[in-house]
């Protein structure tokens, strides 16, 4: 079964992808950005679900930035899901190496669908 790390400051909201993902997948979650990259250190999810603004010393980005620049962990697969919603945020996330963006609010069916998608891309590829 695949791990998906889910990264949102808000408890409501990881716990909607929690219970939407829950029985496909292996959910981890964290609720800042120095938690999440810890956690993807010591887990190696095979996706990470990251919100771009969070409170503490990393937000989404830095996060992201940090995954690819990580040779342990530049292959895992990084959907941003996030409040910002206009053209440039979504350019900005996906060259800085996000694989999808949602924009909030999202359906847990697209991004379900989505994730489903992408790691099948991973199974592929082998």
């Amino acid at each position: 079964m695949s791990k998906i790390l889910l990264v949102d400051d808000h408890a409501d909201i990881r716990r909607l992808m929690r219970v939407t993902l829950g029985k496909t997948f292996d959910i981890l979650e964290a609720e800042d950005g120095a938690s999440a990259l810890q956690l993807a250190r010591d887990e190696r999810p095979d996706l990470i679900v990251l919100d771009v603004m969070m409170p503490g010393e990393l937000d989404g980005l830095d996060v992201l930035d940090a995954v690819r620049a990580d040779p342990q962990l530049n292959a895992v697969r990084i959907i941003m899901v996030t409040a910002r919603g206009q053209v440039r945020d979504t350019e900005v996330g996906m060259q800085r190496g996000a694989d999808a963006y949602f924009v909030k609010p999202f359906s847990p069916l697209q991004l379900t669908s989505c994730i489903q998608e992408t790691l099948a891309k991973d199974i592929l590829r082998g």
